[in-house]
């Protein structure tokens, strides 16, 4: 994928479902650092706010993907490239879910991918299986999620540092060790 010569000091924090990316992103706002929001769970919330279900707003998984890549896309496009910056998820999870849901990558996701430049991306390694609200993915579903995330990652020019499952605190301080 041709890419644009765009260098950030952005770092990724990512995984599948059930990875703790949540938790690790507060942590690190409370430690000082600059953070972004997850944002399929922001959509999910916003057109909550507006007297939508979660099934209604999952039901056009086409619509939903497109909505929450347009936060993201416009997220990122806000940022300063040379601030340091935590990303509760980027741009190029959407392909990971596009590809689990079966759906064609459209210009929108193909004309961002080239835009994208990350420092480093963090996959956080699964924690036990939990579901909410607004996370419906079986135990199954996630690990292919995940999997799907590795693989896109993986194909791109960023390195990737895998965070093992130990405590919140410990995964940060791996996190921060190895920026």
């Amino acid at each position: 994928m041709e890419k644009q010569n765009k260098t950030t000091n952005w770092f990724v924090i990512t995984g599948g479902p059930s990875t703790g990316k949540t938790t690790v992103i507060n942590l690190l706002t409370e430690r000082g650092y600059k953070t972004t929001i997850e944002h399929a769970r922001h959509y999910i919330d916003t057109m909550k706010e507006e007297g939508r279900t979660v099934e209604e707003i999952r039901a056009n998984k086409r619509k939903f993907q497109l909505g929450v890549l347009d936060m993201q896309i416009e997220q990122e496009a806000e940022l300063s490239p040379s601030e340091t910056v935590f990303l509760d998820r980027a741009i190029p999870d959407a392909m990971a879910y596009y590809r689990f849901l079966n759906l064609e990558y459209d210009k929108i996701l193909l004309g961002a991918m080239k835009a994208v430049s990350y420092k480093k991306i963090f996959i956080l390694d699964r924690l036990p299986f939990v579901n909410d609200y607004a996370r419906t993915e079986d135990e199954q579903a996630q690990k292919l999620i995940h999997q799907l995330i590795i693989e896109v990652y993986q194909s791109l020019e960023f390195p990737v540092v895998f965070v093992p499952v130990i405590s919140p605190d410990e995964r940060v301080e791996f996190i921060l060790k190895n920026m």
